[in-house]
């Protein structure tokens, strides 16, 4: 397939429009695309006054909780907010088929930076169920953004949950440029999404599916208690100058992780992800993941030479489950299904809450 020769996105990714010089539309106009990695000057404003008076100032004994996912964002995050920030920092991971390399991670930088730990592990027969449904009904954008649009959700819901229960008044994520969707947080998300939205995805409310306890596990604020206290939930790499590169060699100077390459993310990725990169590459023949690289390589912040090598090699793994490519197969089966089960029948939007379907104030 063509690519665009500056930022490397694949010709098959819509509005690409690669020229005969070689270069895709936004490499071409670079004026028209909004950048992932500028930050807005007052999301940098407000970050650096939150952080500075959150300072000593959580009710609970922490001043902030961060979803630790074992990748080198949210590790090099525990580091700038205990170390350069001063806070008292709880860290929280939510164990669902992590990679040998993510807790090597998290157990390394916990120890190196003593910061404490909560892990939740949901039970194995819901996560199941719930994957199996959804890479068997993906709505239109495919298996990554159905997926990752009512998982990511569980385990916010549960950090808000744990912040909520510990007095904990800030939630800062590990999020990079980009993640996830603006149209669900750009730099916070919503007060409104927090105080006020049942996150339970509306289809899976009415499949028939899922009972009443099974869909508990989404977090819905209008179940709390009236006088309940609600955390800011901020991603800093929104506000802070991103450069994707400069992580990867920080995490490894400071020795959060063992070596350089456990700062890799596609080392550190969940598995599930490779089986749904696999199933996008079969509907939309690009890796769902490339827009967003490209972007990055576009504003300077990822290594041109690094994904020249790796995307297609990652694609090469992906298609043809082998190396860590079979993870596809392993989750295949752990999951009970076949190429034929991977169908897309469902409409943009069927997964996303009210909230995302008119403005947020």
């Amino acid at each position: 397939m063509k690519k665009c020769k500056a930022c490397l996105l694949p010709e098959a990714v819509p509005d690409s429009r690669i020229g005969p010089d070689g270069l895709c539309g936004f490499c071409r106009a670079p004026s028209s695309v909004h950048s992932l990695t500028t930050p807005d000057a007052a999301h940098r404003e407000d970050l650096e006054q939150t952080l500075r008076a959150s300072r000593n100032s959580g009710r609970g004994g922490y001043d902030c909780l961060v979803p630790l996912s074992g990748g080198k964002d949210s590790v090099y995050l525990l580091y700038k907010l205990k170390v350069e920030y001063g806070l008292r920092v709880l860290a929280y991971t939510t164990d669902i088929d992590l990679p040998a390399v993510a807790w090597s991670n998290i157990r390394t930088a916990l120890a190196r930076l003593d910061i404490d730990h909560v892990v939740l592990s949901p039970a194995p027969a819901f996560v199941r169920k719930l994957l199996r449904y959804l890479l068997k009904n993906q709505e239109a954008r495919g298996a990554v953004y159905t997926v990752s649009y009512v998982y990511a959700p569980l385990f916010e819901g549960d950090a808000i949950r744990l912040a909520i229960e510990k007095d904990i008044p800030l939630i800062l994520a590990g999020y990079s440029p980009g993640q996830p969707d603006p149209q669900r947080m750009l730099y916070e998300f919503s007060p409104r999404l927090i105080r006020e939205e049942d996150w339970t995805p509306p289809h899976l409310k009415t499949c028939g599916e899922f009972s009443d306890n099974e869909l508990g596990r989404f977090y819905n604020p209008l179940l709390l208690p009236a006088d309940t206290r609600f955390p800011r939930y901020l991603a800093p790499y929104h506000a802070w100058d991103y450069d994707q590169n400069e992580v990867m060699r920080k995490v490894t100077e400071l020795g959060l992780v063992k070596r350089g390459r456990h700062a890799s993310p596609i080392l550190s990725n969940y598995p599930i992800n490779w089986l749904m990169m696999y199933s996008d590459l079969k509907h939309f023949n690009y890796n769902p993941y490339a827009p967003e690289f490209s972007a990055l390589i576009r504003e300077g912040k990822a290594s041109l030479a690094y994904w020249q090598v790796m995307a297609p090699l990652v694609d090469f793994m992906i298609r043809r489950r082998v190396l860590l490519g079979r993870e596809v197969s392993r989750c295949m089966k752990w999951l009970d299904l076949s190429d034929e089960d991977l169908h897309i029948n469902l409409p943009e939007g069927a997964y996303d809450p009210p909230l995302l379907r008119r403005p947020a104030s």
